[in-house]
């Protein structure tokens, strides 16, 4: 990770930050006022998408996206963006119509939503994974006027279409029959080079207009509907780039020119992470999307070496299974550059990993949907120093530490609710003014994440705050005791969960996956938990799964879902 000679950090985080964002710099900052509250903006952040999208045109013959054996150039692209832009407009779609869009990940994923957010509408991607039922709520409650969905996905939702009367037309794309087709409008996508090359059909944009609405992942109750602006979305690539930067200096090295990546897409687009930090900083720098139709570690070792592909990741266990792959020597991984996730709590012994073992520089951040992806961001030295840690806020950002009943702000190192603010925070949930007034607070959102913020402004997130689990009044933060499950050599998954007890309110269990060939009993890991926690922390058991712990489409383990392997209560 770099020659640099001599002492580690060569400056500190606020000596990067004025160097990086210096009058004329690239991270420049400026203030605007939104929704009444004064933030810092990037100062050359595109202003709205087909400013985007102008860029991207630029990248001409470089490859967009592979999926499969097709090949998408920068080109191809914008011509079906255009052309499908260009439809929209005809079809009497304006500015603040929903266009809702479930398929996924495909080249026609990002022609989709980028047309709909250049014309004005509110672009609404609903998860790939819902069933017909969830897929009809979201498109009930974002009151989508045109839908675009792949044949899978249209078979789940078509017995609904007719109790959706606001949704006026379904576009199918890839789909075995069907209304009316996508490829019918731009073809496929082989195609989209022979499309005209016109220029976006013009619109009336602002950064603060309404550009998205991504659903949480809805942990609890119905999915909340998050309304992003253009300005949230489009904060994210000089955020990343930033990060990365801000890396490099602190190494006491000169910034080099911006290189287009190869990008392994491994996580949805449905998701912030891949849609705001993935695709809008690939077309803001002319890197590609490797697309593929599912996760599988094997088929990802071989698209690293056949596509050289430079960075990938998402969530902790898509690395630890590359890392543990009994195949992985048989792959040349040598361009992999870099390996970043967030999303899920992640061991400090994968950091030491990804950098000893593929020579990969590691990263981290966090953020959520109501951040439209980016807030934090870690790696490099900084992470292997503080593995525990998801990084500092990017320039742009703010966070603070606040009492669980919000009233007043802690002390540096003191555990509290984690607040954000800063131009990625969205304006609040689509169509639901009581969530929005209870966690929108002031241009600061209520992240409902417990964490910590040391000396130098690096952030530690401790627990989601309604995970914590409390035994006979003592606070058990889950992520620590999967982080000590982690270093047990051959644990790939861990997650721990609070079981009821008649006296002590709850306690602490563990679920745990092996890597292929790893053997352990669940004496030798209490045995091991013994020497590293206190022993109220201590699971009173540990249940082995054969498969990886399901999770949601944003990464996080489902822990409701493990509730069910411990059928009788720990009383």
């Amino acid at each position: 990770m770099g020659g640099m000679t001599g002492q580690w950090p060569a400056v500190t985080l606020g000596q990067a930050q004025a160097i990086l964002t210096a009058p004329g710099a690239r991270f420049e900052m400026e203030e605007r006022t939104i929704r009444g509250e004064v933030t810092r903006v990037w100062k050359n952040a595109p202003p709205a998408m087909p400013d985007l999208v102008a860029i991207a045109r630029t990248h001409g013959q470089r490859l967009f996206a592979v999926y499969e054996d097709e090949r998408v150039t920068y080109d191809a692209f914008y011509r079906a963006t255009a052309a499908f832009a260009a439809y929209l407009v005809d079809r009497g779609v304006k500015k603040g119509d929903r266009v809702a869009l479930a398929l996924r990940n495909l080249p026609e994923w990002a022609v989709i939503y980028c047309a709909a957010a250049c014309v004005g509408a509110i672009a609404v991607p609903l998860n790939a994974w819902w069933t017909g039922v969830e897929l009809d709520y979201g498109l009930a409650d974002s009151g989508a006027r045109l839908l675009v969905c792949d044949g899978e996905r249209h078979e789940r939702i078509a017995p609904h279409l007719p109790a959706l009367p606001a949704l006026e037309q379904v576009i199918v794309c890839r789909g075995a029959k069907g209304p009316q087709s996508l490829e019918g409008i731009i073809g496929r996508s082989g195609e989209w080079a022979l499309l005209p090359d016109l220029d976006l059909p013009p619109a009336d944009l602002s950064p603060d207009d309404d550009m998205s609405i991504f659903y949480t992942s809805g942990t609890t109750g119905n999915p909340k509907g998050a309304l992003g602006t253009h300005r949230n979305a489009l904060t994210n690539p000089l955020s990343s780039a930033y990060s990365a930067a801000r890396s490099i200096l602190r190494r006491g090295e000169a910034i080099p020119a911006p290189v287009p990546k190869v990008n392994l897409l491994v996580i949805p687009l449905f998701h912030v992470t891949a849609c705001n930090a993935g695709l809008m900083a690939a077309l803001a720098s002319g890197s590609t999307l490797v697309m593929m139709r599912k996760w599988d570690a094997l088929k990802a070792l071989e698209l690293i070496e056949r596509e050289k592909v430079t960075t990938t990741g998402g969530v902790p266990t898509i690395a630890w299974q590359i890392l543990e792959h009994p195949e992985r020597h048989r792959f040349d991984l040598s361009s992999l550059e870099s390996i970043a996730y967030g999303g899920a709590p992640s061991a400090p012994e994968l950091v030491r990993q990804i950098a000893g073992e593929l020579k990969a520089v590691p990263g981290n951040g966090w953020g959520m949907t109501e951040t439209s992806a980016t807030f934090t961001h870690h790696a490099a030295e900084d992470y292997l120093n503080r593995p525990d840690s998801c990084g500092p806020p990017v320039a742009v950002a703010d966070l603070k530490i606040m009492s669980l009943d919000g009233s007043h702000e802690l002390p540096t190192g003191e555990v509290g609710e984690l607040w954000a603010k800063g131009p990625q925070v969205v304006k609040g949930y689509w169509n639901n003014p009581q969530a929005t007034a209870a966690s929108f607070i002031d241009g600061w959102v209520k992240t409902g994440d417990l964490a910590r913020v040391d000396a130098e402004g690096f952030c530690y997130i401790v627990d989601r705050a309604k995970d914590i689990i409390i035994r006979g009044g003592e606070n058990i933060y889950s992520i620590e005791v999967e982080n000590v499950l982690y270093d047990y050599p051959g644990v790939t998954d861990a997650a721990l969960i609070g079981l009821p007890h008649r006296t002590l309110g709850e306690v602490p269990a563990a679920v745990i996956h092996l890597a292929p060939g790893a053997r352990a009993a669940p004496e030798e890991l209490l045995a091991f938990l013994r020497t590293r926690l206190a022993p109220f922390k201590v699971p009173v058991r540990i249940v082995f799964q054969t498969r990886t712990l399901p999770r949601n489409a944003n990464g996080k383990i489902m822990k409701k879902d493990l509730q069910a392997l411990f059928t009788e209560t720990a009383a």
